[in-house]
């Protein structure tokens, strides 16, 4: 059983998949996608759906830090209400706060070039919103 793990920001979803049993997240993509033109990425996202036969999808929700939902975590739950009617999969929306941050921080421990985490930095924001989800299921 594969699940998806997905940090949509307002040009790019980074995209992550678990194992079969469910234990670790590994980044797959980063989609580009145009919030404003209604471009989500969804055919995308669903050749990734059915390639790695996905059966249910987690999407960072990212708050406020006082708990309270914001316009990025409206437009995450609006993701969310797509990919569910679009692919029929159960959508769990994750509490992300952070996600991004710590994933900076993970590459920049690395050395990763400026660049080059420009280029990983939503694919590695998936990973740790999915793992998250994973552990705590775990």
């Amino acid at each position: 059983m594969r699940i998806l793990g997905l940090d949509v920001g307002s040009k790019t979803v980074g995209v992550a998949v678990s194992d079969e049993m469910g234990w670790t997240a590994q980044g797959i993509e980063t989609i580009k996608i145009n919030e404003e033109r209604q471009q989500f990425g969804l055919e995308r996202l669903g050749e990734i759906i059915r390639d790695y036969e996905v059966e249910s999808v987690v999407i960072g929700l990212p708050k406020n830090m006082n708990g309270t939902i914001g316009p990025r975590g409206e437009a995450s739950q609006h993701f969310a209400n797509l990919v569910n009617e679009k692919f029929g999969l159960p959508v769990v929306l994750w509490d992300e706060r952070l996600s991004t941050v710590a994933a900076e921080r993970v590459l920049l421990s690395a050395d990763v070039s400026r660049k080059k985490r420009k280029q990983v930095i939503d694919k590695m924001a998936a990973v740790m919103i999915l793992q998250g989800y994973l552990d705590s299921k775990n």
